[in-house]
């Protein structure tokens, strides 16, 4: 079928591996940053700042959404 000297047989298997090691390379560093990440608590961090800040917009929406007079009222009683 296909013939192991033939320039057409060696130039396609030279793709196949340049592009299956730039794949395996690939998914090697993502493993690696993915269980470094995991491992420094970098993601416990990451999710106590979104917990912050989801409570900051919800503060903004009610100071945003809230009539004038009831955040006066609030501003006073600070």
């Amino acid at each position: 079928m296909f013939e192991i000297d033939s320039p057409f047989t060696m130039i396609v298997l030279l793709v196949i591996i340049g592009v299956g090691g730039g794949v395996i390379n690939n998914w090697l560093k993502i493993k690696r940053e993915s269980v470094s990440a995991v491992g420094s608590g970098e993601v416990d961090s990451l999710r106590r700042e979104v917990a912050d800040l989801r409570e900051r917009v919800k503060t903004l929406e009610r100071i945003a959404t809230d009539t004038e007079h009831n955040l006066s009222r609030e501003i006073e009683r600070l």
